[in-house]
């Protein structure tokens, strides 16, 4: 059953894997016309839409000429998610120039997108959901660039999301906990780090791309029409225990 009365186009940056495929796949399924993008041409062609008629397109949030060549072929968009992100292991965002490119990609390719796309939602009205963290409400002393780039994405939101009700779009983010994705597969995997993340995780399990991709679909929808500036956990609690 359909979502939407009618049916809206969405763009999905980093929707060919994870998170970003879930919250494609939940989409299509209620309605929308769906565009994922991915940073290379191996996760264009990998991209996996699972019977669905999903279009894929590679894009690099940084080159805002790409950016600019995606959104000047669409000729509508209701629905912006901003899914494309990335984090640094072994303590390399302590380097500045490591720490400023994740800034760059998580942060500030989050406000290219939304602001190239502007002129598509503002024709119809339409809804931008970001992509936040556990690491928007705590800190990290491995991945300082990621923890401040989802801060940054929290406070992004609510700024746009005061700065654009007047044009009638909705500007909110949702905060994933711990998703079980290919990126995490090693956590689950590792039975003393999984088991530490679910004792302290009230629902007991780890999440999956779908609980998330539920969350983006309320907020795109009519039954969020009130609804702007959140930054919405979808954690099983792990933020409050």
């Amino acid at each position: 059953m359909s979502e939407f009365q009618h049916a809206p186009s969405a763009l999905i940056t980093g929707g060919t894997s994870g998170i970003g495929r879930g919250i494609a796949l939940a989409l299509s399924d209620a309605g929308a016309n769906v565009i994922v993008t991915g940073v290379t041409d191996q996760e264009v062609q990998q991209f996996d839409a699972a019977g669905r008629n999903i279009r894929a397109l590679k894009l690099d949030v940084t080159d805002e000429q790409q950016i600019d060549q995606i959104v000047s072929s669409l000729d509508q968009l209701e629905i912006l998610v901003n899914c494309a992100g990335i984090i640094l292991r072994d303590k390399q965002e302590h380097s500045p120039d490591q720490f400023s490119h994740v800034i760059d990609v998580n942060l500030t390719g989050t406000m290219r997108v939304c602001y190239a796309c502007k002129p598509l939602l503002d024709k119809q009205g339409g809804s931008v959901v970001n992509m936040a963290s556990m690491l928007t409400f705590f800190g990290s002393g491995v991945a300082p660039a990621y923890s401040a780039s989802k801060g940054g994405v929290a406070q992004l939101t609510k700024s746009l999301a005061i700065a654009w009700a007047q044009d009638g779009i909705r500007v909110n983010a949702v905060a994933p906990g711990w998703i079980k994705t290919p990126m995490t597969q090693p956590l689950v995997d590792n039975q003393q780090r999984s088991n530490t993340i679910l004792n302290r995780t009230p629902m007991g399990r780890w999440g999956s791309p779908a609980d998330v991709a539920g969350a983006v679909v309320f907020l795109c929808s009519s039954s969020a029409s009130f609804i702007t500036g959140v930054v919405l956990p979808v954690d099983g609690g792990y933020s409050i225990s």
